[in-house]
């Protein structure tokens, strides 16, 4: 049986006939970053440090003969030749490796998009090369104003082939940042980013059923994580809950509505704290999750929101028995200078 062996965790992962390694990664419940899976944009190019492997058809764009030379490859077309292959990816515990922040890309807003009466979206496109991060990581961005300092705003898309990046900015009262980005910056425009960071990006291994919890803003690596899971069959079953104060502070609905059609493990709610619609939940997420999910022993879960949402979601999530090692948080602060 041929397999595929993961430095430096020693995980090993069986390769079914005609499977690329991209695929049997899949299968073995690992997410390596992809896009186009077809040899063009270079999101899976690994090194591979033992055995031999059939790279197929690839652009040399996305793989140069250089980084052949240095056995790098691109997984998403490579099929192993040899009954092991051994290649770089992940740490010592199979996470996957992050990848190291860089600093001063330019990009061009091409869509700037008012989402709710106080959450804007933009659109961005890059001048040089893309920025490579996992879904659920955030970038940094400084407004070009004395004393200014960077601020901190999740990738609301999984990895593209064209590099695109979506950010939803929420208007923060006295938040010179966000005013900035509201106000003066448009279409055409060009941001200055810094990234990727974080680790709100869950274990590749998991196979278990996940809930995902949102309020606010905290939607958009929500709506990375959940776009990224789908996009690559995902199979366990996905639930989204998100929670507005009104109707029209909830956003993406459209897209939400979409995925629930196209994949039949994926579902979601919304739920309304400061009024009553038909067809909509009413109440805060720890208020209403009992009723939906009495036992959560067996799911992953991942929370983005406020500080005070995310500790009220943590200790409601707890109580109906979510396990401390399949819980994933990221807490938004606030950001007024």
């Amino acid at each position: 049986m041929t397999s595929i062996t993961l430095s430096p965790s020693g995980q090993c992962v069986p390769v079914a006939d005609g499977d690329t390694v991209l695929m049997a990664l899949e299968k073995g419940g690992y997410a390596l970053p992809n896009n186009c899976r077809a040899g063009a944009c270079g999101e899976c190019k690994v090194r591979v440090l033992e055995g031999q492997f059939d790279q197929g058809f690839v652009m040399d764009m996305a793989l140069s003969q250089d980084e052949r030379k240095q056995g790098f490859g691109l997984m998403c077309m490579a099929k192993p030749l040899s009954e092991k292959l051994v290649i770089d990816w992940g740490m010592a515990d199979a996470a996957p490796k992050l990848f190291p922040p860089r600093e001063g890309m330019p990009y061009v807003v091409v869509e700037k998009i008012v989402r709710t009466p106080r959450i804007t979206e933009f659109q961005l496109m890059p001048v040089g090369t893309a920025l490579r991060f996992w879904p659920g990581q955030y970038v940094a961005i400084t407004a070009p104003r004395p004393g200014a300092t960077p601020r901190h705003y999740s990738l609301a898309n999984a990895p593209r082939a064209d590099g695109t990046l979506v950010l939803q900015v929420t208007r923060v009262d006295g938040g010179a940042t966000s005013a900035w980005l509201h106000e003066e910056v448009d279409v055409g425009g060009t941001l200055t980013l810094s990234g990727p960071y974080g680790a709100f990006i869950g274990d590749p291994k998991a196979e278990t059923p996940v809930l995902c919890l949102a309020a606010g803003s905290g939607l958009a690596p929500i709506l990375s994580l959940t776009e990224a899971a789908l996009k690559r069959g995902y199979r366990q079953p996905v639930t989204l809950v998100f929670s507005a104060r009104a109707e029209e502070d909830l956003y993406a609905s459209g897209r939400l509505a979409y995925w629930s059609r196209l994949h039949r493990n994926f579902r979601w709610h919304a739920t309304l704290t400061r009024e009553s619609r038909e067809g909509r939940l009413h109440g805060r997420i720890p208020d209403v999750l009992p009723g939906l999910f009495p036992d959560l022993s067996k799911h992953s879960i991942f929370i983005a929101g406020s500080t005070g949402f995310t500790e009220d979601c943590l200790a409601v999530v707890r109580a109906l028995g979510a396990q401390e090692g399949l819980l994933h948080h990221e807490k938004f602060v606030s950001q007024r200078v």
